[in-house]
C-alpha cells in the first residue's frame, strides 16, 4: 500500500497506474483510493491521511472551492503528487513534534 496526506478543501481527480492514465475501461474498476479516518494538523492546516493501491503511481489532487475571480492569483488548478509515501514515512510524519494527530469519522470532525 501507498499513501498521503491531502488537506481539507481538496479532492482527488485523475490516478495513473502502469499503463498511463487510470481509465474504468482499462481496468474495469475504479482505483482503490480511501480517506482513513486518521488527520493531521500541521501550521493550523488539517490534512487526511489516503491509501492507494500499489499499482497507483500518481494521483491528480485539486481544490473543492470554486476559483476567486477577484483574486486569480491565489487560484490552483491542481496538483500531481508523483511521490506517493509507505507506511514507515507515514509513521515518521505522525511523529513529528510540530504535528497534532487525530482519529476518528471525518464526518465529525
Amino acid at each position: 500500500m501507498k499513501y498521503f496526506f491531502l488537506s481539507d478543501g481538496w479532492k482527488v481527480g485523475r490516478v495513473w497506474g502502469v499503463g498511463g492514465e487510470w481509465t474504468y475501461a482499462a481496468w474495469r474498476r475504479h482505483p482503490d483510493i480511501v480517506q482513513l479516518d486518521l488527520c493531521v494538523w500541521d501550521h493550523q492546516e488539517k490534512m487526511w491521511l489516503y491509501r492507494v493501491e500499489d499499482a497507483v503511481l500518481m494521483v491528480e489532487v485539486k481544490p473543492t472551492a470554486p476559483a476567486d475571480p477577484n483574486d486569480p492569483a491565489k487560484n490552483i488548478g491542481n496538483v500531481v503528487l508523483t511521490r506517493l509515501i509507505d507506511a514507515e514515512q507515514v509513521l515518521e510524519r505522525l511523529g513529528t513534534i510540530a504535528t497534532r494527530c487525530e482519529m476518528g469519522n471525518p464526518q465529525l470532525m
